[in-house]
C-alpha cells in the first residue's frame, strides 16, 4: 500500500487489509510505504489512527517509510492510492515484472470512474472517515477478487 507521505491513506490500508485477512488461513504479508521519506519512522497522522480505531483496528505501531526497490522485488502487489504515486513508483522499477506488480488500488477492486483516494491530510475527521470507508470497500473487494481466483 503506497500513497505520499505514508502516514495517512496507506496506514489505514495497510490496517485494513491486515485485518480482514486474518479470518483467512493463509500468510499474508501486508505492509505500507510512501513515496517521500518526510516523515519516515513517524506515527501514522493521529486523524487515522483515530478512524482505525474507531472500527477497532489498532494502527498506532506502525511506521512511515520509504518505499525501495526491495518492495519492488518483494511484494506480489504495489497498489498505489492515486495516479501520482503510481507513476512514482512506477518510476523506480528497472523490468516488466516489476511494472506488472503496480495497481491503482481502487482500480484493480473494481471501481469505475474516478480510481484516486483522496489524501485527507489537510481535511478534517470527516475526510479521514470517508478515506477509511472508501478504502475499507476496496479491501473488501479485492479480497473477494483474490478468493474467487483461487476457485
Amino acid at each position: 500500500m503506497v500513497c505520499l507521505g505514508n502516514i495517512c491513506r496507506s496506514p489505514l490500508a495497510e490496517g485494513i487489509m491486515a485485518e480482514k485477512l486474518k479470518s483467512i488461513n493463509k500468510p499474508f504479508f501486508i505492509d505500507s510505504a510512501g513515496t517521500g521519506g518526510w516523515h519516515a519512522g513517524e506515527p501514522p497522522d493521529h486523524r487515522s489512527i483515530d478512524v482505525a480505531e474507531k472500527y477497532g483496528i489498532d494502527i498506532s505501531n506502525q511506521r512511515a517509510r520509504k518505499i525501495t526497490f526491495n518492495d519492488l522485488e518483494s511484494f506480489d502487489y504495489i497498489f498505489t492510492m492515486d495516479e501520482e504515486v503510481q507513476k512514482d513508483v512506477i518510476g523506480l522499477t528497472e523490468n516488466t515484472t516489476q511494472k506488472s506488480k503496480i495497481f491503482l488500488m481502487l482500480s484493480f477492486a473494481g471501481f469505475k470512474g474516478n480510481v484516486i483516494v483522496p489524501d485527507p491530510y489537510w481535511g478534517g475527521k470527516e475526510e479521514f472517515e470517508a478515506t477509511y470507508k472508501l478504502l475499507d470497500k476496496a479491501c473488501d473487494q479485492i479480497i473477494a477478487r483474490f478468493i474467487t481466483a483461487e476457485t
